[in-house]
């Protein structure tokens, strides 16, 4: 896998609609899974993308998604990331 870029509006729209706490959940998720020493991840904030309307944003190598809550951004987590789960 190459490099992962995860850009998380911080507008006060999207970050009021929930994006504070997604950054939250992807620094953990990032951090539990050791992906910034296994992967090439680059994980950054940005200032309002223009998708209020939409929000909370958060763009995955230049795609955006629109309405991530909580439970939709670790769905996209586990999906770009999946567990490894050799024993």
């Amino acid at each position: 896998m190459g490099k992962v870029k995860i850009t998380i509006c911080v507008g006060s729209s999207c970050f009021a609609r929930g994006n504070s706490k997604n950054a939250e959940l992807a620094e953990k998720f990032i951090a539990e899974r050791n992906l910034r020493e296994d992967v090439d991840v680059e994980l950054e904030g940005s200032l309002c993308t223009g998708n209020c309307a939409k929000g909370p944003v958060i763009i995955i190598d230049g795609v955006p998604h629109f309405s991530v809550d909580e439970k939709e951004f670790m769905r996209l987590l586990n999906e770009l990331f999946p567990a490894n789960n050799k024993e």
